[in-house]
């Protein structure tokens, strides 16, 4: 506390000491199970071996060697290829960032670089991180207003508002989605809405940019979650599960739309670190990971059934699509109390930032049904409580 800075007043401060699977200990020898994967981040659970003797290899190997683009980088080369095998053919091209906040930045300057466009179109309750270009975007203004002034040039739409599309002009160099808002409380987009959107962007000459940092690599039962609507973005941003728990994002589209970035100017986009080999490498082998124990099979399955015993008067409402779930109480002071009761009892959980009523409940995709059981058993014990 006196050292290191901090985001609130009044943190969790559990001193984890350990994390393997679906499982964190304490200092004090507690565990707990997980339920929020460090928000979305840990989908093939925490120190996966695959992904930990990847890190040990490439550390070996090579680890910084210069910025971003100059050198030919082998774990890049290997992961981006293994990811655009599993996309739609237009998406190809991927550059590397440290985040996903920074995979929004960058995604921000391609729209404007390639349309020549000065406006950029988001919605409302939706977070895109916390950078002065993603807050610009961010749909709550409780978050901006204390850092303003931020981007000139920003429309906030409504999602699944049909009228809201008719502000897509021929200004718009990008339109920013989610494409399950996360932070909002676990928001589906309505399938005829999604296809109306992409084709607004595609009539007026907009990039339509969906974010599935939160929702991508198969947290919603599709490896992608656009692929359950029907559309193909024009740059898909990924990050959290991307790094298979280490730091990485990433925007991608077609190698003719990212090769705006190398002339006019040279180096349009630029970072030190982003795409570092040991974080790509680890990327890699959790994503390989993913693939090899066909997590993605039982994710739907794993879904319902936290929907069939999450049952209690307390719980107003659930939404979900997969392993990504709110559970909705009457008031954050609600929620907040069912919360802290489940970690003392060791199922770790919390709230989301523009549905603070909401629990958040988006664990490894390894979670057995043993566990989803006495979680949501913890949760309405929690309920029975408060």
């Amino acid at each position: 506390m006196q050292h290191v800075a901090q985001t609130s007043d009044a943190p969790l401060a559990l001193e984890i000491v350990k994390a393997e699977g679906m499982y964190m200990w304490d200092v004090n020898g507690k565990r707990y199970l997980d339920l929020i994967a460090g928000i979305s981040v840990c989908n093939v659970g925490h120190c996966h071996p695959a992904v930990v003797k990847a890190i040990q290899e490439q550390a070996q190997q090579y680890m910084h060697l210069l910025v971003y683009g100059e050198f030919v980088q082998s774990p890049q080369v290997a992961f981006a290829s293994l990811l655009t095998q599993h996309l739609p053919e237009q998406l190809n091209c991927v550059y590397f960032t440290n985040s996903g906040a920074e995979a929004v930045e960058g995604a921000m300057k391609l729209a404007k670089r390639y349309t020549g466009r000065p406006e950029i179109a988001a919605f409302n309750h939706s977070y895109h991180g916390s950078t002065q270009g993603a807050l610009s975007i961010l749909g709550d203004e409780y978050w901006r207003n204390a850092y303003r002034p931020l981007l000139p040039g920003i429309q906030h739409l409504e999602y699944n508002n049909f009228e809201s599309l008719e502000l897509i002009t021929e200004k718009t160099a990008a339109v920013i989605a989610e494409s399950v808002q996360a932070e909002g409380g676990v928001i589906v987009p309505q399938r005829e809405w999604l296809h109306a959107l992409r084709d607004k962007c595609s009539a007026t000459g907009a990039l339509l940019i969906l974010d599935e940092i939160q929702c991508g690599f198969g947290r919603n039962g599709t490896l992608w979650a656009f692929e359950q609507f029907g559309i193909v973005p024009d740059v898909l941003l990924l990050g959290k599960a991307l790094g298979g728990g280490m730091p990485l994002g990433a925007f991608i589209a077609s190698r003719e739309i990212m090769w705006t970035l190398t002339n006019n100017p040279v180096l349009g986009h630029i970072t030190t670190f982003g795409g570092h080999p040991v974080n790509c490498a680890a990327g890699r082998a959790g994503f390989q990971a993913l693939l090899d124990q066909d997590l993605l099979k039982d994710v739907n399955a794993k879904g319902q059934l936290f929907l069939d015993h999450l049952k209690h008067p307390a719980i107003k409402s659930v939404r979900s699509l997969g392993l990504m779930i709110a559970v909705e109480f009457e008031s954050f002071p609600v929620n907040k109390k069912v919360i802290d009761y489940c970690i003392d009892k060791g199922v770790l959980t919390d709230w989301f930032l523009f549905a603070a009523e909401c629990m958040r409940i988006v664990p490894p995709l390894i979670i057995t049904p043993e566990e989803i059981k006495w979680a949501c058993s913890v949760i309405c014990e929690a309920a029975d409580n408060i």
